[in-house]
């Protein structure tokens, strides 16, 4: 076989790659609470302060943090504070998310999400647009779970489709109080199969170009103090 037969088989196949569209896999993890901003009544907090509230605590967090809107169990309310997080799409391409998250129970098991451009600009709180409102999975322990809508008619998994590469905006926001949230994955990997998924915490790659959102952050600790 010669190196001009070669090359043309190697082309060839790259080719097809390209035309059954057929990629480089994308996935990116990031912290809660190094979300760019986080709006109070949610704030970033502990293990040990969701036990105050009294409700089961949660084993530790990644790197030790997440974000909530404080409240016990089987309080409901929310509707205000969000932490929003800008994210970097490398290609135009259609991606989901998924966040690992803890909910007592169903009255703790709730938030508002848009990922704009792909979603329009709007203020889910205000609007209450079920389109935006995901279903948290329950459970007392830190467990991923595919963001959603969670819609009058069932609970349907989300994908977004970005037409161009580059800087896009996500809003998770206080639906119910209790909510937490550790992690947010971000894949072009759009199986519903967790396994395969295979959604993970952020390495030390991940947060390189992350920077704290610093003074924006609010503790449940400042808020005790008030």
């Amino acid at each position: 076989m010669t190196r001009s037969t070669i090359f043309l088989g190697i082309a060839f196949v790259f080719g097809l790659l390209l035309t059954s569209g057929i990629g480089y896999a994308f996935d990116w993890a990031t912290e809660a609470e190094m979300a760019a901003t986080i709006e109070a009544p949610m704030v970033v907090g502990t293990s040990s302060d969701a036990a105050a509230q009294g409700g089961p605590e949660p084993s530790a967090p990644s790197r030790g943090n997440f974000v909530w809107m404080p409240g016990p169990p089987v309080a409901g309310g929310g509707g205000e504070g969000w932490a929003e997080f800008t994210i970097n799409i490398p290609a135009a391409g259609t991606y989901a998310l998924w966040g690992k998250v803890t909910a007592w129970d169903g009255n703790s098991d709730s938030f508002w999400v848009t990922w704009q451009p792909a979603d329009p600009d709007e203020d889910a709180q205000e609007t209450q647009n079920t389109q935006f409102r995901w279903g948290v999975a329950q459970g007392n322990d830190w467990h991923w779970d595919k963001i959603n809508h969670w819609l009058d008619g069932g609970t349907f998994e989300r994908e977004w489709r970005f037409d161009t590469a580059g800087k896009t905006t996500l809003r998770i926001g206080v639906r119910e109080d209790a909510t937490m949230l550790d992690v947010i994955f971000v894949t072009d990997n759009l199986s519903d199969d967790e396994a395969e998924v295979n959604p993970r915490d952020p390495t030390a790659e991940d947060l390189v170009s992350v920077e704290p959102q610093g003074k924006l952050a609010t503790s449940w600790a400042q808020i005790k103090a008030r």
